[in-house]
C-alpha cells in the first residue's frame, strides 16, 4: 500500500511515524510519499527515514496512491478537493482512496460527494499545543478516537457499498497506528466537536478580549495589573488562544452554524450566572455552591 500525505505538519507527520515504526505482525510497512507547500518537513521527514520520497507537487505526490490523506486546515482541504476532481491536471488511480484530517466535516464531505471523489472523512481526536513535523509522535493517537465519515451514497446502491469499502481502509489505518476508528455522520461530528473542541477556542479567545482588550474591545485599565498577577488559572483557560489564528478561522467559518448554536447555549448559562450574582438580596453562597458543586460531578461522572 502507498499513502500519499498532501500537507505534512504535526498529525501528518505523527501518521507518518506511526506507520513507519509501528507496523507490526502480517502488516505489511506503507510506501509513504509527502508533498507539503514549504517542504521543510517532508524533507526533514526523508533524511529521518519515516517517508520514502518527497514529491515536488500534490498532483506529483499522488499519482501512484491507494490512500491520499489531505492534512491542511479546512478551508484548504476545500481547496485540495478541487484540486483532485481536475482531471486534466491531476491523475488520481483507479481504486485510491481520499481522506483528511480536519476538524470539520460537513462541508468538506459535502463537497468531495458533490465533486464524485472517492472520499471518507477523517478527524483524530488527538493533538498538542506544537505544530509541525518537529513535533510529531509516533503514539499521539494511541487509544485515541478517530472519527471516520464516508460519503454520502444512495442506500443500497453499488456506490453506498464502495463507500463503505473506502471506510474500512481509512479505519485500518487508524487501527496500524493505534487510534480507536469511530464512525459518525458529519453533521453528528461537526455538533459534538463544536461543543468539546470549536467552542472552547472561542471562550479562550473571548476571555482574553474581555480582560486584556480586542478587537473594538478597549484594553480595561487594570489589564497591566492583572496580567502580573495572572498564575495557572488564567495560563490554563486561556491555552488555545495562544493557538495558530488562520487554523482556528477556518474551523469556525467551516462549522459556523454548530459553532453559533453553541454559543447561543452558553449566553443563556452565563445569563443565569449573572442574575444569580445579581439577586436583589445579594448573591446566595449556598445556591453557588451547589452550581460548582455540579459542575464538578459533572465532570467527575466522565469516563477516564
Amino acid at each position: 500500500m502507498e499513502v500519499a500525505f498532501v500537507g505534512f505538519g504535526l498529525i501528518a507527520g505523527s501518521i507518518a511515524r506511526a506507520l513507519h515504526e509501528r507496523t507490526v505482525g502480517p502488516a505489511v510497512r506503507p510506501r509513504l510519499v509527502a508533498w507539503s507547500p514549504s517542504g521543510a518537513g517532508a524533507r526533514a521527514a526523508l533524511v529521518d527515514g519515516v517517508l520514502d520520497d518527497v514529491a515536488e507537487s500534490p498532483a506529483h505526490a499522488v499519482r501512484t496512491a491507494d490512500l491520499v490523506v489531505l492534512a491542511a486546515p479546512p478551508q484548504s482541504v476545500l481547496a485540495l478537493l478541487d484540486l483532485l476532481a481536475d482531471r486534466a491536471n491531476v491523475h488520481l488511480p483507479d481504486g485510491v482512496v481520499v481522506t483528511d484530517v480536519a476538524s470539520t466535516k460537513g462541508r468538506i464531505v459535502e463537497r468531495a460527494t458533490a465533486l464524485g471523489l472517492p472520499f471518507v472523512g477523517g478527524h483524530p481526536m488527538a493533538g498538542l499545543e506544537t505544530s509541525g513535523y518537529a513535533a510529531a509522535r509516533a503514539d499521539l493517537f494511541v487509544d485515541r478516537p478517530w472519527v471516520i465519515v464516508p460519503s454520502a451514497r444512495p442506500s443500497g446502491t453499488a456506490g453506498e457499498r464502495t463507500s463503505d469499502a473506502h471506510a474500512a481502509l481509512v479505519e485500518d489505518v487508524a487501527r496500524r497506528v493505534g487510534s480507536r476508528p469511530v464512525r459518525m455522520e458529519a453533521a453528528q461530528h461537526d455538533a459534538v466537536v463544536a461543543a468539546i473542541s470549536h467552542l472552547p477556542l472561542v471562550l479562550a479567545a473571548a476571555l482574553v478580549e474581555s480582560v486584556a482588550g480586542g478587537p473594538g474591545v478597549p484594553v480595561a485599565d487594570d489589564w497591566p495589573v492583572a496580567r502580573e498577577l495572572a498564575a495557572s488559572g488564567w495560563r490554563d483557560m486561556t491555552r488555545l488562544a495562544r493557538g495558530d489564528a488562520a487554523m482556528a478561522a477556518g474551523i469556525a467559518t467551516t462549522n459556523d452554524a454548530a459553532l453559533t448554536e453553541r454559543l447561543r447555549a452558553i449566553r443563556v448559562v452565563l445569563d443565569a450566572w449573572i442574575a444569580d450574582l445579581e439577586r436583589p438580596d445579594g448573591p446566595d453562597e449556598a445556591q453557588l455552591a451547589a452550581r460548582f458543586r455540579a459542575a464538578r460531578d459533572r465532570l467527575d461522572d466522565e469516563p477516564s
